[in-house]
């Protein structure tokens, strides 16, 4: 199993939040945002945002823009070249559990 195919696994399935966090990269593939805008769309708590897009950075998923306001988060070239597995875990382990 390759290491990107792993971490998905792991980031997504098998650690406490991976839903949280599959849907903050299924709205950060379909449009970069900040903090509080995700917060709003799928209506969690801000400092909830915050802790699961600093997990998603440490593992290299996602990157930001430089400013320490308002900061965009965007897909990384790790989350964009594995897309494809991706959008295969949404759609067999999330996409029926989110209304």
């Amino acid at each position: 199993m390759k290491d990107e195919k792993r971490l998905l696994y792991w980031i997504l399935i098998g650690s406490s939040g991976g839903q949280n966090r599959a849907c903050i990269l299924k709205e950060l593939i379909e449009k970069p945002c900040n903090a509080n805008e995700l917060s709003k769309i799928l209506n969690l708590h801000y400092k909830t945002i915050k802790h699961h897009l600093q997990v998603l950075k440490k593992n290299r998923l996602i990157i930001s823009s430089s400013e320490e306001y308002n900061k965009f988060y965007f897909p990384s070239d790790l989350l964009e070249n594995n897309i494809e597995l991706f959008n295969e875990i949404w759609e067999k382990i999330w996409k029926k559990n989110i209304k």
